[in-house]
């Protein structure tokens, strides 16, 4: 094995070394086909935003911490994700945050159940003792009716009204009783509702961070795509206009390289902000991917729509991105598609992402529409 050889060797993969011998490959151009085989680092980054997303966020806090601090080492080396080591803890991440989240939500909950046992024991005691008084005055009623008042009235009357006092004050006591437990029950009622509202709150909070990127804050493309059926839905009830827009940052591998990767994530995160501020309520941003982004904007008349993707490039392009006292400049490339051009969103969708590529090959920052017109 000559020199060269020898070092492209020892930098491959033990399955591409294994490769190398089983199929006899003694010169760098034979090992060619092998090395075109290899992932493109870009599309490693990007599988493990989706991975790391997928992860995130979790009810317990805990295996968010943890998560965060092993996707830090992944973003700095994207080839940790292919080694058995790394593989095996995103696995047991996996199962631990199910195992967790579980045991969070079964704490949160079992209140609930202790307090509907609880009331469920005062009801059956109020009851039970309401039930003994009743049955005291039934008593007495029969002895009423009992009672000749030609022989021994008076005398058996005052007898009976003793007992009717007897009874009034167990009936009062165990009334007494029976309000101090319900008002207690109240109490823990309130205090129930309280603690099934914070939970709601919890969950509501969970559910949409889940939907959203926590890097910028944008919808996942799980959600946006989500988000897009509502769209579609009302596209075809009563053929609402929108365009999809699908943004690329430039040279944002440069950036990485240059700058480091917390400068990176400040560009994205501030990039994300410039175009979900620019958009209006009904309209909706994504972040698809990496530096890919995805906007669904929807107009009435076609300057409405160029009126938009000129102030996000006016804004992007005569301003600087600021990074520890750095300035930076960015620029993006993006295509355009009109839905009603298209049978379906996933057309449009695949024709703007070709415009996208068809900006980058033209020499970057610029934004084509579908009509071939650029800005």
């Amino acid at each position: 094995m000559n020199e060269i050889l020898k070092k492209i060797f020892e930098q491959l993969s033990q399955r591409e070394k294994e490769l190398v011998n089983s199929n006899n490959l003694d010169s760098p151009e034979k090992l060619i086909p092998l090395l075109l085989k290899r992932v493109c680092p870009e599309n490693v980054q990007h599988l493990a935003s989706l991975i790391k997303q997928s992860l995130l966020p979790s009810i317990c806090s805990k295996t968010n911490d943890e998560i965060d601090s092993l996707f830090n080492q992944i973003d700095n080396d994207s080839t940790l994700l292919f080694k058995k080591e790394i593989q095996d803890k995103i696995e047991e991440f996996i199962t631990k945050r199910f195992e967790r989240d579980k045991k969070v939500v079964i704490e949160r909950t079992s209140d609930i159940s202790k307090l509907v046992f609880l009331m469920e024991e005062y009801l059956n005691e109020a009851i039970s003792s309401n039930g003994s008084g009743s049955k005291n005055v039934l008593n007495i009623k029969e002895k009423i009716e009992a009672i000749n008042i030609n022989e021994n009235g008076i005398e058996a009357l005052a007898k009976l009204q003793n007992e009717l006092v007897n009874a009034a004050t167990l009936i009062e006591k165990e009334m007494n009783t029976v309000t101090s437990k319900l008002e207690t029950g109240k109490t823990k009622v309130q205090e129930l509702e309280e603690k099934v509202k914070n939970l709601e709150n919890e969950l509501t909070k969970t559910k949409t961070e889940n939907m959203k990127d926590s890097l910028t804050g944008l919808l996942t493309r799980k959600a946006f795509t989500e988000e897009v059926k509502k769209i579609e839905s009302a596209y075809t009830r009563i053929n609402t206009q929108y365009a999809v827009v699908f943004f690329d940052l430039d040279h944002f591998k440069k950036i990485n390289d240059t700058y480091g990767h917390e400068c990176g994530d400040v560009v994205l995160s501030t990039f994300g902000k410039i175009v979900n501020k620019s958009v209006r309520d009904h309209d909706i941003v994504g972040r698809y991917g990496g530096e890919e982004f995805v906007a669904i904007i929807h107009f009435n008349l076609n300057r409405e729509l160029l009126q938009f993707l000129k102030r996000i490039k006016t804004i992007v392009t005569e301003n600087s991105f600021v990074y520890k006292d750095q300035k930076i400049k960015v620029t993006f490339s993006a295509g355009v598609t009109l839905r009603s051009s298209y049978d379906t969103y996933e057309n449009a969708l695949q024709k703007a992402d070709m415009l996208l590529y068809q900006a980058k090959e033209a020499g970057r920052n610029r934004i084509i529409l579908e009509n071939g017109m650029e800005i």
